[in-house]
């Protein structure tokens, strides 16, 4: 993720070197795609750098899946990127609905691993409730076996 806002930050920077707004791209990319590019880019980079060797086993290339997945090519994103860049409120209102989108899902991640630790906590708490009830039905019937009068039965040692 790091990498990516280095990345953005570059690309912001020199766009804000040149005086005049870069050209329109003929290709360039809308923002409610570059939103879902940009969200697929920091994903990627957080699972890469979480699990790289998985990734490279399966031969996946992070980048290759992205142009893949959108059909574009890099020299596409560069130069959207560029434009969109160059108007800092416009590309700050792209990345906040990027972050926004984050957010949404990590908070729906957590909800789930709430809910699983709640269902496991829920399944130990029975479990150990009925082991207990298990313990007193064995200590009730043991003080029943107790309770028999053994005179009346026949020595078993004769």
């Amino acid at each position: 993720m790091r990498q990516v806002f280095i990345f953005l930050m570059t690309i912001l920077v020199f766009s804000c070197n040149s005086a005049k707004k870069p050209k329109k791209p003929d290709d360039l990319i809308s923002k409610d795609k570059m939103v879902d590019i940009l969200y697929e880019v920091l994903i990627i980079n957080a699972a890469k750098g979480t699990s790289k060797t998985i990734l490279e086993n399966q031969g996946v290339h992070p980048e290759d899946y992205i142009f893949k997945k959108y059909r574009i090519d890099s020299l596409q994103f560069v130069s959207s990127n560029e434009y969109y860049g160059f108007d800092v409120e416009e590309y700050e209102s792209i990345i906040i609905r990027v972050e926004d989108r984050i957010i949404k899902t990590k908070d729906e991640f957590q909800t789930k691993i709430d809910k699983d630790t709640e269902e496991k906590q829920r399944k130990k708490d029975s479990i150990k409730q009925l082991v207990d009830t298990l313990k007193v039905k064995k200590i009730r019937k043991l003080d029943e076996t107790k309770k028999l009068d053994y005179k009346n039965y026949p020595d078993s040692s004769k």
